[in-house]
């Protein structure tokens, strides 16, 4: 893949299992990845060799890179949530197109400074939202566009993000506080929000959302247990033991990659031990530090009269969201794998058809892929109609969830009011009792 006549050059600013993720893809597609910044030695080596970087682009600090925009046409950011916006800034200021992880920042008057710059500079953004990306959203959303199943009236959205991975990312991690990354909504559920929009094709008039941190805090620890797991009389029955957990990642590269690689840098017996004995992801679920919501719903309402809600739950086992969209002629539920297909016009029959998208994996998978082919394709061919979360979508999707953030707080319902370029009027959003 190619930009004019030179390759598509892409440095990696993050070396967490983010970055990682999109290096991989950026070589499934044909880019080059040219430079690493991460401050993290063993992180920086490891996907600096992973991509055949040379020792002389790999950076400590991405203001060094930022330096260096000769060595580079994107940058995909993968930092943590609340260091976004400054390299953002740096790298678009000097003509570097964007992908960033979600979200962009996490206040909106951070998220604003970034759009001014890219609007100003013309260079081209995207936010790492993947569901729209997925050859399984694009089935269904052609079918909706196609009237599958009559007139849209409502729509239905799981987001199960599994008790392990809760545990993991959210009241042991580095998105277990908002002071120190973002809301769960925010950090978790951003592109679902953006999904819901992309099937409804609207944005929403008013919505309200419930939540709260139910079950992970101090007044809920077992009578017995300990601050850490490894010295725990409760660990061997409790759901949320890290010595289990994370031991049954040794031996296996891809949970290694994935999981154990935030707990420790050397995928050892022992190491993992001295992590767990001395680390975060050692501690007690009910003794952590972490304030973010373990379960929240949001109720969404259209000006067509189209409503929708979204629900994210630590409480489930691991699986893909699970959306049921219903119609004036049918209705449309989906796992994740398998679109099923019901006709209310063939009563008394039932008939349902079935549809399988994509290569069977699901769809947040298969979207990280093709949103990276996706973004090089459009920098290879100065075509931005490549990118479909481009920064007026990312913009909806975290003005709607700052808003149900708002709403959850107050316990009042929230109006949207919209203006033609997608930006909310006056004060942004009001509330109304």
């Amino acid at each position: 893949m190619s930009l004019g006549s030179r390759p598509v050059r892409v440095v990696i600013v993050g070396a967490g299992g983010r970055g990682r993720l999109h290096a991989r893809h950026v070589r499934l597609a044909g880019g080059f990845v040219t430079a690493i910044a991460e401050p993290r030695r063993e992180r920086r080596e490891r996907l600096a060799d992973a991509c055949d970087v040379p020792e002389h682009a790999r950076f400590t600090q991405w203001t060094d890179l930022a330096e260096r925009a000769d060595l580079v046409d994107v940058v995909v950011i993968a930092t943590q949530d609340d260091d976004h916006v400054d390299p953002a800034i740096a790298f678009a200021e000097r003509g570097v197109h964007l992908l960033v992880e979600k979200p962009i920042a996490p206040d909106e008057a951070e998220a604003l400074r970034v759009a001014e710059v890219v609007r100003r500079t013309g260079v081209l953004f995207s936010i790492c939202h993947p569901l729209r990306y997925a050859p399984y959203t694009a089935a269904l959303v052609a079918a909706l566009r196609a009237g599958r199943i009559g007139d849209l009236v409502s729509v239905q959205h799981l987001e199960p993000v599994g008790a392990w991975h809760f545990a993991h990312s959210y009241v042991r991690g580095a998105w277990r506080r908002e002071d120190l990354a973002s809301s769960l909504l925010l950090a978790k559920c951003s592109h679902d929000v953006d999904l819901l929009t992309h099937l409804v094709g609207d944005r929403p008039a008013r919505l309200s959302s419930f939540g709260r941190l139910s079950h992970f805090r101090s007044d809920k620890q077992p009578e017995g247990a300990s601050s850490r797991c490894l010295d725990c009389a409760v660990e061997p029955t409790c759901p949320y033991s890290a010595p289990r957990l994370y031991r049954s990642c040794l031996g296996d590269p891809e949970w290694e990659h994935q999981l154990l690689g935030a707990v420790t840098e050397v995928p050892t017996a022992e190491a993992l031990d001295e992590a767990l004995r001395t680390g975060p992801y050692g501690r007690c679920v009910y003794r952590c530090d972490n304030d973010v919501v373990d379960h929240q719903v949001v109720a969404f309402e259209f000006d067509s009269g189209i409503t929708a809600t979204h629900t994210v739950t630590a409480f489930s086992e691991l699986a893909p969201r699970q959306t049921r969209v219903f119609g004036t002629h049918g209705a449309v539920e989906g796992d994740g794998h398998v679109l099923r297909f019901h006709d209310f016009r063939a009563h008394p029959d039932q008939a349902v058809e079935t549809l399988t998208p994509g290569d069977g994996r699901p769809p947040h998978q298969e979207g990280d892929e093709e949103l990276v082919r996706a973004f090089l394709r459009a920098v290879a061919d100065d075509d931005p109609s490549a990118v479909l979360t481009g920064l007026d979508e990312t913009l909806t999707s975290h003005r709607i969830v700052w808003a149900a953030e708002r709403s959850r707080r107050s316990g009042e319902t929230v109006t949207l009011d919209w203006d033609p370029l997608g930006d909310p009027r006056g004060d942004s959003v009001g509330v109304v009792g």
